[in-house]
């Protein structure tokens, strides 16, 4: 009753252009966790984004299989932003996974499900993995975002539309112990510099 006084009647009539369609730029892959909600923190309102959810924000490659993840990516947009944040219990989890034999002896939905961001994983340990079992986590909190930008590119119909220019990819981290959040996007194309197919450009910072 609160939403509709507040937010649907003082906006009536944009509320009923949406009963009718939507038009949105950005679809948000974001975090289940529930200190971190897209919409408050990215400042969108109703009809402005797409908004799927999961644990560790975690996008598997077109070659999973089907899930909802990769069912709600059929509706992209011009804009994906895939937001990380701090602290996240998913990738605490992601990097507790040691070792094959450990992961068969306490198999869950999670750990199964996290298991998607090995990459991430493994390129954090070769990276940061003379720092504390925290730092690690935080440096694969990021590197578990560039990980799911690059599955993104897995997907036919994605890869096509960033190849046109129609579609753009974006990182995101926020870190809700200082409220700061870091922005980037991916570069895609043949022949930029050393060879490689991606690259990041316009990171920037708001604190």
């Amino acid at each position: 009753m609160d939403f509709k006084q507040r937010n649907c009647l003082e906006n009536f009539s944009n509320y009923r252009n949406l009963a009718e369609q939507q038009t949105p730029k950005f679809m948000v892959v974001a975090c289940a966790d529930s200190r971190v909600c897209p919409s408050s923190v990215l400042g969108f309102q109703p009809g402005e984004a797409f908004t799927l959810r999961n644990v560790a924000n975690l996008v598997p490659p077109y070659q999973h299989g089907a899930s909802e993840t990769s069912a709600a990516l059929e509706f992209a947009v011009e804009n994906v932003l895939v937001v990380g944040h701090s602290r996240c219990g998913g990738i605490q989890a992601l990097m507790s996974m040691k070792s094959k034999q450990n992961y068969s002896e306490s198999r869950s939905f999670i750990r199964d499900w996290v298991s998607i961001g090995k990459s991430a994983r493994l390129s954090t340990e070769a990276a940061a993995g003379n720092l504390n079992f925290e730092l690690q986590c935080r440096h694969c909190e990021k590197e578990s975002i560039n990980s799911s930008l690059l599955n993104l590119l897995t997907y036919p119909w994605i890869e096509k539309r960033v190849n046109e220019g129609t579609l753009n990819l974006h990182g995101g981290y926020y870190n809700f112990v200082d409220c700061t959040f870091e922005k980037w996007t991916l570069v895609y194309r043949q022949g930029l510099e050393g060879g490689s197919k991606y690259a990041i450009k316009n990171r920037s910072t708001w604190s």
